[in-house]
């Protein structure tokens, strides 16, 4: 080895060792007569001190020294006379006897440091000088942890991991597929995997009752600060089992991973059906943190004489405790902010209950002084609170008021990254009718089953049968989703009917997994977990970007590598992808 220590490691009890250290510089201080250079590596930093009076030489060498050159110094351990107790080395300092430069380095573009001076497209584009800096670091070191904690509580448990391929069939439901042209089979593609779906459940035809997998996934998707085209889940599969066995298990897995990596006990998570979920928070993914809780004005509100109010299906708002004092200001920056297109309501109601028992409204001309106390009382308002009410179409309206409540609660400081709020959201609709299409889409995918209370409905009345599906939510992030599975040829194959497919498109793109059917499938249901928003969560950051080693953009772009580029015409004629001269993009020959 080059060292025989780490940049982290020595301390007091280390004083007067000869040691070997090797590491980047992270900036040098020339006092005259006194250089002292912080050397870092990936374990901290320790200070080196370099005296003009005992080696003027050596002195000299060090002023030498750039940004991020990479050195190799023998010295003495000694205690230093300013301690720095911010850091485990603080305490001591290297008298340095030889240097050795191992690789001098261009001036960075930015400072690695904690507060660095870089965008983050800079600092995307010099990825590998970013991951040099400890705040982002540590976000990998998190990361790690997550992945040995998660394969620990796996394997006490007498789950295996199974890796499944990345080449796969090309699949017509759900997000896009990345697909990538075959050269061996001219005009015929494979798929990137959106999920290891159909494999985990032939690996429960085989037998392998319990499955895990932490796994790359795919999707050509639009991006946001929680998606890449690139990501990772926790995928999961468990035979003979029913929904209570899932949410048990992996609640299991949940609680080991905050007892273990962040030193939180977790109690049991509630359990909250996605109807009122939606009727209570307008999401499927509440933010529970907070209350703030829906409240529906449709019996006091209408048959008034406003006729936003009369002309609606809902009326529906929230009461923002302790709000009343909000200026004209205030309120009209919420307004503005519900107007946005991206949330699209038409205007805001608000009630303001005065401290001294009366009411202010942006409504008073058609609601007297007892219409709004009856208000008040079904939102349990005190004088002091404020109500904020929208109304419109139902979804559309409840959406709406999530996106307002969650901003009032980030603006009361009610959304604390350190307190978290898990939960189970089950019973969701198995199905969604599309008006383009006119036809049915699976909420979660075509092998989820229905719940068995719902079953007699497949014939009759598809739309409201609930599906036997779960989603675990923390703190408004959906960090896994999954289901008990169809493992009945007849139920699936009726599935497919009610999706669309005839029978030669559904043989065609899901025979191989029909047919695994008639050789003894056995119960079973799984769970996946979003391996990079549960780093988030536990890193107490909005973006999984920050827990992803070399990220995509917001485009899709990695900068660093410049891709998407195009490849050669002679790689894209090995493909049999013919190439239009002119506008030189590829198509399928």
């Amino acid at each position: 080895m080059l060292r025989t220590h780490n940049c982290g490691e020595l301390n007091l009890n280390d004083t007067g060792k000869q040691v070997t250290l090797c590491g980047w510089l992270q900036k040098s201080r020339d006092l005259g007569g006194m250089n002292f250079v912080d050397l870092r590596d990936r374990y901290g930093i320790t200070q080196l001190a370099f005296n003009m009076e005992t080696n003027a030489a050596l002195y000299e060498q060090a002023r030498e020294l750039g940004r991020e050159y990479v050195i190799q110094v023998k010295g003495t351990v000694a205690e230093r006379s300013n301690k720095n107790l911010k850091i485990p080395t603080g305490e001591i300092e290297i008298l340095v006897s030889e240097l050795n430069v191992l690789n001098p380095a261009k001036t960075p573009p930015f400072t690695i440091e904690e507060n660095t001076d870089g965008g983050e497209e800079l600092r995307m584009k010099y990825r590998y000088l970013d991951l040099r800096r400890q705040n982002v670091r540590k976000n990998f070191v998190l990361r790690h942890k997550l992945a040995i904690e998660t394969r620990k509580y796996m394997d006490s448990i007498d789950f295996l991991e199974v890796e499944t391929p990345v080449l796969i069939k090309s699949t017509p439901e759900g997000a896009r597929d990345f697909v990538v042209p075959s050269r061996v089979h001219a005009g015929e593609f494979y798929a990137l995997p959106q999920s290891p779906q159909t494999f985990k459940q032939l690996l429960m035809v085989s037998g392998f009752d319990k499955y895990y997998q932490i796994v790359k996934c795919f999707r050509d998707e639009d991006l946001r600060a929680d998606r890449q085209p690139e990501f990772t889940q926790i995928d999961c599969e468990m035979s003979f089992v029913e929904r209570e066995d899932i949410l048990n298990t992996f609640e299991g897995l949940v609680k080991h991973l905050f007892k273990t990596v962040k030193d939180v006990e977790l109690g049991e998570l509630p359990r909250m059906t996605y109807t009122d979920a939606m009727k209570d928070y307008g999401s499927d993914k509440p933010d529970t943190r907070f209350g703030m809780k829906f409240k529906e004005l449709n019996d006091l509100a209408q048959g008034k004489g406003f006729v936003v109010f009369d002309s609606v299906e809902l009326v529906v708002g929230v009461n923002a405790e302790g709000c009343a004092e909000y200026s004209r200001k205030q309120i009209d920056e919420l307004t503005d902010f519900v107007k946005r297109p991206q949330i699209g309501a038409k205007g805001l109601v608000y009630v303001k209950c005065n401290e001294d028992g009366s009411f202010k409204s942006s409504v008073d001309k058609f609601y007297s002084e007892e219409d709004l106390k009856a208000w008040a009382e079904k939102f349990d308002a005190k004088p002091g609170d404020l109500l904020l009410i929208l109304a419109g179409e139902t979804n559309h309206t409840r959406k709406a008021l999530n996106e307002l409540r969650l901003e009032m609660g980030t603006r009361l400081g009610l959304r604390n990254a350190n307190v978290f709020s898990p939960l189970w959201v089950v019973d969701f609709p198995l199905l969604e009718w599309d008006e383009d299409s006119q036809r049915y889409f699976a909420m979660h995918h075509p092998f989820t089953s229905p719940v068995k209370e719902d079953l007699h409905l497949l014939e009759t009345e598809p739309g409201k049968i609930r599906a036997n599906a779960y989603d675990m939510v923390v703190n408004g992030v959906e960090l896994g989703g999954g289901s008990i599975r169809i493992h009945n040829k007849e139920t699936q194959a009726k599935m497919f009917d009610i999706l669309g497919f005839s029978k030669e498109e559904a043989q065609e793109q899901f025979g191989f997994l029909m047919n695994a059917f008639e050789y003894g499938a056995p119960p079973h249901g799984g769970i996946a977990f979003g391996f990079d928003r549960l780093c988030a969560i536990f890193g107490g950051s909005d973006s999984i970007r920050d827990f992803i080693a070399f990220p995509k953009n917001n485009a899709g772009r990695d900068v660093m590598i410049d891709t998407p580029s195009m490849i050669s015409e002679e790689q894209l004629k090995e493909l049999s992808i013919q190439v239009e001269k002119d506008e030189k993009k590829p198509v399928n020959e």
